[in-house]
This record gives C-alpha cells, structure tokens and sequence, in this order.
C-alpha cells in the first residue's frame, strides 16, 4: 500500500490545499493529511476546528477517488511523523521558488534523519498558486471577500471565527 503525508497547519484549509490533497490522491492508496499542532505560530482556529474542517472537506473527495484519507494531528518532527503512519513518502506543495529553498532545506535534513521515505513536490494549479492561509486570514480580518480561496464552509467558519 502506497501511503502518503501531506503536512501542514492549515489555518485553514484553502483550495490550494485541496487542489494538492486532490492530486495527491492518484499517487497514494492512503492519503494521511498531518495536522501541525504548532503552537508558536498562533493559529486562528484550534486545532480540533482545523481538523474538522480538513475532514468536512475531504469527504467527498475519498469518496470521489477511491483513496483512503486520515487527518491526522502530530506535534513532532515530520519525519518522524511520516514514519509513524507509515508513508514511504512526504507531499509537499509549492507556489513560489521561495517555498522551493525553504523546502530544498527540508528534503536535505530528512533525507539525514531518514533516507527511505522520499519528498513529492506539487506545484498548485496556475488559479490557486498565490493563494496562503496567511493572507486568507489577513483579508478576512479587514472584511474582504476570500469566497475565491476558500469554500463556502470555510469562508462561513471564518466569518463566524472573526466576527465572535
């Protein structure tokens, strides 16, 4: 059984993330989506609200490919947590060429710590490249339309997160 992490904090889930989940899914028989705890960056939405919406909106998506999906929160190091799930290899999106030296760092450090479990880069689809939780959550904060980044039950859990 081919199986795969794709790692992120997904504060919160955008449609580049499920355009990568998506094509992720013709690589792998089991796809585990890694919930980076990450206290330091502060998410906007705990931890299990992350883990319910990447669920919500993966649903259909097994349902559609066939593929088994896991969400699965872990606060240790990523190769670690990829081999405690099994996955002989770690997805990985990217945007822009600075996600490529920041993840060209990375794939050399796990390649260090563990050199059986492979790293797959997916450029997000030429629409969805600019698109970063980050700035998601920015332009929402100041009440501007994210409706072309995020789906409907995101943007609806981002106006209900930001207006309480």
């Amino acid at each position: 059984m081919r199986v795969g992490l794709y790692p992120g904090t997904f504060d919160p889930i955008t449609l580049g993330h499920i355009d990568i989940i998506r094509r992720a899914t013709s690589l792998v028989d089991r796809l585990v989506i890694g919930v980076a705890i990450n206290r330091d960056k502060g998410p906007l939405f705990s931890l299990e609200e992350r883990v319910a919406m990447i669920e919500a909106e993966c649903a259909k998506l097994a349902e559609q490919t066939k593929t088994e999906i896991i969400v699965h929160p872990f606060e240790n190091l990523l190769i670690d947590c990829a081999s405690d799930v099994g996955a002989q290899m770690i997805i990985r999106g990217l945007r822009a060429v600075a996600d490529f030296e920041y993840e060209y760092q990375m794939v050399g450090m796990n390649r260090q710590l563990n050199d059986e479990i492979e790293t797959v880069f997916l450029m997000a689809e030429a629409t969805h490249q600019a698109i970063a939780s980050k700035l998601v959550k920015e332009i929402a904060r100041l009440d501007g339309d994210v409706t072309k980044f995020v789906t409907p039950q995101v943007n609806t859990a981002l106006i209900t997160k930001l207006s309480g």
